[in-house]
């Protein structure tokens, strides 16, 4: 089965497409009637970035499942990927959130 597979690279792109399944999630329960364009917009542009915050976390919150599942099946190499990839998005967000 194909999530089975031990591949740090595998896992690096499941880090990577998770967030975007996380950031569906939150858009649809929060943001409905918004395009995905109008949705980033509304998120970046408010002032005290809130939304953004919540979006983010919930981004991260996929990886963490992710991370999760794959730690306690013991597929090291992929919940590295996942790993990795979510530092990668954890510094950007704070990157974002602090500079902009």
């Amino acid at each position: 089965m194909i999530f089975k597979k031990d591949n740090f690279i595998f896992g690096f792109v499941m880090g990577l497409i998770a967030p975007f399944i996380g950031f569906a999630v939150f858009k649809y329960k929060k943001l409905g009637p918004l395009n995905y364009g109008e949705a980033l917009q509304y998120i970046i542009m408010e002032p005290g970035h809130r939304m953004l915050t919540i979006a983010i976390s919930l981004c991260l919150l996929a990886n963490a499942i992710l991370f999760t599942i794959y730690i306690n099946s013991n597929i090291d190499k992929t919940a590295k990927g996942i790993f990795a990839a979510t530092i990668i998005y954890a510094l950007t967000a704070l990157s974002l959130k602090t500079f902009g």
